[in-house]
């Protein structure tokens, strides 16, 4: 099974999220190191806010581009009074 660890960018459509998980690739001949980040539509019925560290894995097919579950959230936001961070 799959399992992935990222964070929350999007939460704007409802029991989905976009979740950004970031890996750092080395260039094979010149060492040179590339920081690649790939998004993921991940079904959320935890109620991950944005910015939350959140661990996702291999599920069944909620949709067409839904095929991600929230395990667990890791690491909550921050939020200040009046919405910003």
């Amino acid at each position: 099974m799959k399992i992935f660890t990222g964070s929350v960018v999007n939460t704007k459509r409802s029991k989905t999220v976009t979740v950004a998980v970031e890996n750092i690739f080395v260039h094979p001949i010149y060492k040179k190191r590339f920081r690649r980040v790939r998004k993921y539509s991940v079904h959320d019925d935890k109620g991950a806010k944005l910015g939350d560290r959140v661990k996702f894995a291999a599920s069944r097919p909620y949709s067409r581009t839904v095929k991600w579950n929230i395990i667990e959230i890791l690491q909550k936001t921050r939020v200040k009074e009046g919405g910003k961070k």
